[in-house]
């Protein structure tokens, strides 16, 4: 009898280590899977907005040639399948400035009847100017960051692909569920995607600090989740400002990794920015 119990003890003790191992090894993988997902949503997002964004579009800080590259490969890398044209990027945001919710802006989501639709017409938009089929006005031409083998390859179908089967393989290497497997999507369209949430909620919802003679808002007092490219109702007021935030509860997280790169000496921002 008592050989019976010390048996069925080891057994309960067995499958106790090999739930709590299973169990373990679940919720490191869905931890894995998580990070994998954050840390491609704020990279891809910081790229586009202090590279692509503040740099390319509106060139508020300068920085040595070798920097500059570093940058638009650290872009490529970080946007992976969504990669964006710094070039294609630069004069579409120069026309949405100057033509900022009028039928000529080329993402405003007061001529759309939803945003897939916003994201449609932009797509066909920047691809022209990616290929180089369109050429923009003389206003919205030059002083934007260039590597033509880069911005080639990066735009290339085979390239993103290619990184859309990384991904793949490391879904499937790490997702233990299928919901897991939900995020995969968002992945493939990030650099779009982001764009998107901007240009639609940082134009329809939200408040105003100033008239602008717009429809531009900022979407919400605390942005972290798009590292100030909410404050869209600053930023059309003050368009050079590397700080998106404009009333003292309004952070912007990019401003100071700016300030502290120029404290460094790896970017220079404007003068009159920095007063």
């Amino acid at each position: 009898m008592l050989d019976i119990k010390c048996y069925l003890c080891k057994q309960y003790s067995t499958l106790n280590i090999t739930y709590s191992n299973f169990y373990y090894n679940n919720i490191k993988f869905v931890v894995i899977i998580i990070i994998f997902f954050f840390a491609h949503w704020f990279l891809s997002l910081f790229f586009q907005t202090f590279y692509l964004h503040r740099y390319a579009a509106h060139k508020m800080y300068s920085t040595p040639k070798f920097t500059e590259r570093v940058f638009h490969f650290l872009t490529f890398v970080c946007q992976g399948s969504s990669f964006l044209n710094p070039r294609a990027y630069a004069i579409m945001h120069r026309e949405h400035h100057a033509f900022s919710d009028t039928e000529k802006d080329p993402h405003s989501p007061h001529f759309f009847t939803d945003v897939f639709q916003m994201m449609y017409r932009t797509a066909v938009s920047f691809r022209l100017y990616e290929k180089r089929v369109k050429e923009p006005d003389a206003q919205f031409k030059g002083n934007y960051p260039e590597w033509r083998l880069l911005d080639y390859y990066g735009s290339h179908l085979v390239t993103r692909i290619g990184f859309g089967v990384l991904y793949v393989a490391f879904y499937a290497a790490f997702a233990t569920a299928w919901w897991q497997w939900l995020l995969l999507p968002i992945q493939f369209i990030m650099g779009p995607l982001h764009g998107a949430i901007v240009n639609w909620c940082g134009h329809k919802y939200g408040y105003s600090n100033f008239d602008n003679g717009d429809k531009s808002k900022n979407t919400t007092p605390f942005d972290f989740l798009m590292l100030g490219e909410l404050f869209q109702n600053n930023h059309h007021k003050r368009p050079n400002s590397p700080n998106f935030g404009a009333r003292w509860f309004e952070i912007d997280p990019v401003y100071p990794v700016m300030k502290a790169l120029h404290w460094m000496h790896i970017i220079r921002l404007r003068k009159p920015a920095m007063a």
